[in-house]
C-alpha cells in the first residue's frame, strides 16, 4: 500500500538519525539524533515492527521508550512509528492522532509536513470519510503539495463522490490536460457524469463526440449525444444522430425503428419515412399490421409516389382493412387512371361497407366507365353518386354545347377530390405529431380555396341545371 511506504520511509529516515546522519529540523525541536541507549530500543521497536511484524514486541518496546525520558526528536520518531504500527494493525482514526500529535507538537519538519498532511487525507479516505480526506487534501496542496496526475484524478474522484462536481470538472479537466493525446476511458465516462450534471451542453457534446468516435459501437454514447441535443431543443441534431444510429445498426426494437419512422416523417421526409418502415416490416423488426400498413401507404401518397402506394394499400385490404381500405384502393386507382381497378376496389368497397363517402365512390365508379365508353353505365354510377360531382357529370353527358362547360367544372371537382383525399390522409397523420408535412400544412386552405372555385366556378353552376 503507498500509504503504508510513505510512512515506513519516513520511519526508515529516523532511523538513520540512530546512526549519525542527521534531518531537517523541525521549529520546536531542536535535538537532530537518538541518545545511545534511547537509540537502541527504538530500533529494536522499527525492527520488531518493519521487518518482523510483531506488533505485540513493537508495541511493547515504544511503551517502554514513552515511560522514559525521550527529547523532542525522539518523541516524534517514536510517533510516528506509532501511527505505522497502527495502520498496519488496522487502527486508522489512532493512526491520525498520532500524526496530528506529531504536527501540533512540532515533530514533523517542514519539509514534511505537507506530506503528513497526504497521509492523513489517504488515511480518512481509506475510512470513506470524504469530508475530512477533502479537508487534508486542501491542507496538503495549502503546504505545498504539488498533486501529480494520480493526485488530480483522486481529486476528481473525491469531489464528485463529495456531491462537489463544480470543484470535480476542474480536476478532470486537469487530468485530461495532462493527458494530452492519450485516451483514459474512466476519464471521459466521468467527464461526460461532470458535464451532464453541471448542464455544460457544449462540452458534453465534444467529449461525446470523442467517446463516440473512438467506440463507434457503443450505444449508450449515441444515446446521451441523443439525449443531450433533445435536452438542448435541438431536435433536428438529435434525429440526425438517431438516423446516423439506424445507419450503424444500433437500432433494434420495434419502437426505436418506428421512431426513426416518425422523425421522418415529422421533417417532413414521407418518402424516407415509407421506405425505412417498408424495409422493417419486411425484414419483421416491425410487425406488418393494416394499420401499419396504412400507414405506410399514407407516407407514399403525402410524398406523391401513387403508384408505390396502391401495393401497398391493396395488401391492407386484403389483410383485413375493410370497405375503408377497398375504397382508398379505388380512389389509389383512379389517381393514375387504372380504371377497370378502380371500378373493381369501388364495388367490393360499396358491397362491404364502412365506405366513409359513398356518393364520391359512385362518382369515381361513373369516371371509371366514362373513361371505358360506357356511357350508360357511367351515367347510372352519377346519379347513384346523388351529389354535386355526380350531377356536373351528368349535366356533362348530357349536353354537348355544355362540353367545354363540363370539362372545366370536371377539373375544379377533380381538384377538389384530390385536396379532400390528401386531407383525410393528413389527419391520419396527425396522430404522428405536430410537425406534419409541408403539404398537410396547406390542405385547409387549399380545401377552401378548391370548395370556393368550384362553388364561384361558373361552368359548375350551369352545369349543374337541368338541360
Amino acid at each position: 500500500m503507498q500509504l503504508k511506504a510513505i510512512l515506513k520511509g519516513a520511519i526508515v529516515a529516523g532511523a538513520m538519525a540512530v546512526m549519525g546522519a542527521g534531518t531537517a529540523l523541525a521549529q520546536a525541536c531542536e535535538e537532530t539524533q537518538f541518545s545511545a541507549k534511547t537509540g537502541q530500543t527504538y530500533l529494536e521497536a522499527e525492527t520488531a515492527a518493519m521487518a518482523n511484524k510483531d506488533w505485540a514486541t513493537a508495541i511493547g518496546k515504544l511503551n517502554q521508550l514513552r515511560n522514559g525520558e525521550l527529547n523532542c526528536y525522539e518523541e516524534g520518531a517514536v510517533i510516528r512509528l506509532s501511527a505505522y504500527i497502527k495502520i498496519e494493525q488496522g487502527d486508522r482514526a489512532g493512526a491520525v492522532r498520532d500524526l496530528l500529535d506529531a504536527i501540533n507538537k512540532g515533530y514533523i519538519p517542514e519539509d514534511q509536513r505537507a506530506q503528513t498532511y497526504y497521509n492523513i487525507a489517504q488515511i480518512y479516505l481509506q475510512d470513506e470519510n470524504l469530508t475530512q480526506s477533502l479537508d487534508y487534501m486542501k491542507r496538503w496542496m495549502q503546504a505545498g503539495g504539488k498533486p501529480d496526475r494520480s493526485q488530480k484524478w483522486q481529486l476528481a474522484v473525491l469531489y464528485q463522490r463529495a456531491d462537489n462536481n463544480a470543484e470535480a470538472v476542474k480536476w478532470a479537466e486537469e487530468v485530461r490536460r495532462e493527458d494530452g493525446n492519450k485516451f483514459d476511458q474512466q476519464l471521459y465516462d466521468l467527464l461526460v457524469f461532470l458535464y451532464n450534471d453541471t448542464g455544460n451542453q457544449a462540452k458534453l457534446a465534444e467529449v461525446l463526440e470523442a467517446l463516440v468516435e473512438r467506440n463507434p459501437q457503443e450505444r449508450k454514447y449515441w444515446d446521451a449525444i441523443a439525449g443531450n441535443y433533445f435536452a438542448g431543443n435541438e431536435e433536428r441534431k438529435a434525429f440526425e444522430v438517431q438516423k446516423a444510429m439506424y445507419l450503424a445498426g444500433l437500432l433494434k426494437t420495434e419502437d426505436e425503428l418506428m421512431r426513426i419512422v416518425n422523425f421522418y416523417n415529422r421533417f417532413n421526409a414521407p418518402y424516407h419515412a415509407a421506405r425505412v418502415l417498408e424495409k422493417e416490416m419486411n425484414a419483421g423488426r416491425i410487425s406488418k399490421t393494416v394499420e401499419r400498413m396504412s400507414l405506410l401507404a399514407d407516407f407514399y401518397q403525402v410524398a406523391r409516389e401513387h403508384e408505390k402506394a396502391i401495393p401497398v394499400i391493396r395488401q391492407a385490404a386484403e389483410m383485413g382493412g375493410g370497405g375503408a381500405m377497398y375504397e382508398r384502393l379505388g380512389a389509389s386507382y383512379s389517381e393514375i387512371g387504372k380504371w377497370p381497378e378502380t371500378e373493381e376496389a369501388l364495388q367490393r368497397a360499396l358491397e362491404m361497407g364502412g365506405v366513409k363517402d359513398r356518393g364520391n365512390a359512385w362518382v369515381r365508379i361513373g369516371q371509371a366507365r366514362f373513361e371505358r365508353k360506357d356511357r350508360a353505365g357511367a351515367k347510372e354510377a352519377f346519379r347513384q353518386a346523388n351529389n354535386a360531382g355526380g350531377r356536373g357529370w351528368l349535366a356533362f353527358m348530357d349536353s354537348e354545347e355544355y362540353t367545354s362547360d363540363a370539362l372545366v367544372c370536371f377539373e375544379v371537382q377533380a381538384a377538389l377530390l384530390n385536396v379532400q383525399n390528401e386531407e383525410k390522409i393528413c389527419k391520419k397523420l396527425a396522430a404522428l405529431g405536430d410537425n406534419m408535412p409541408e403539404g398537410c400544412k396547406t390542405v385547409d386552405a387549399r380545401i377552401e380555396a378548391a370548395e370556393t372555385k368550384f362553388n364561384d366556378t361558373p361552368e359548375c353552376k350551369r352545369a349543374a341545371q337541368p338541360v
